[in-house]
């Protein structure tokens, strides 16, 4: 597996040299999908670099922009979460990568360049930072709890009953889940590419993730429930 995460890695660095330079340039082009989300050129240049990346490896590959293999081993790719973010000039945006194998999300790499920061995890092996060991929290009490939601509405809810209440959204917020800043994070609905690299990394940070009773992604310390 280590080979695996080595590639996941090179794929990172890859999709850094192409999505940094491009952050904040004057002549970035930014176009509006049908579902009325923004896609930048980008989005398209990270994705089409790591899907000709994954097929000289023989390996299924499966993107936000181009969709791909539907099952077996395959590399899921978000080219830029946050998208809405680096189009602003906000540097909370980030690369996401998971290698799935047999169903099982068995690696995972968050890149945020901008940010300078990294996290990655392989099953059975941890979940690091910038190469140094991450684990959740053990905070068990609401009242006592850092959280994050990224509706308005469930935001509300927490703020007379959390210690500390913001939203924080996208990779963000469950990535500080998995280093302990945060306690547990609520998000929309989201689609494969948005979670499937965090799953490894809060997993093996000692977390949990999973889906509310109406569908919506969730990260928490697993000491905690939204």
């Amino acid at each position: 597996m280590s080979a695996a995460l080595d590639f996941a890695l090179d794929l990172a660095d890859a999709a850094d040299a192409i999505s940094l330079p491009r952050y904040r340039a004057h002549d970035l082009r930014v176009e509006r999908k049908p579902d009325l989300t923004p896609v930048t050129d980008a989005d398209r240049a990270v994705e089409q670099a790591l899907r000709a990346l994954a097929a000289e490896r023989g390996d299924g590959f499966f993107g936000e922009e181009g969709g791909g293999a539907a099952d077996g081993r395959r590399w899921i790719v978000d080219p830029i979460d946050s998208t809405k973010n680096f189009t602003r000039g906000i540097p909370v945006w980030a690369t996401l990568i998971a290698l799935e194998d047999d169903g099982e999300l068995v690696v995972g790499v968050v890149s945020a360049p901008a940010l300078g920061r990294r996290w990655w995890a392989t099953r059975g092996e941890g979940a690091l930072a910038d190469g140094a060991p991450i684990h959740v929290s053990g905070v068990s009490r609401l009242e006592d709890a850092a959280v994050s939601a990224a509706l308005a509405s469930d935001l509300a809810g927490l703020e007379d009953v959390a210690w500390h209440a913001r939203s924080l959204g996208d990779f963000w917020q469950h990535v500080l889940v998995a280093e302990g800043a945060l306690d547990a994070a609520i998000d929309y609905e989201l689609a494969l590419w948005d979670y499937a690299a965090l799953i490894p990394i809060v997993e093996e940070a000692g977390g949990r993730t999973g889906r509310t009773a109406d569908g919506r992604f969730f990260s928490s310390n697993g000491l905690l429930d939204l």
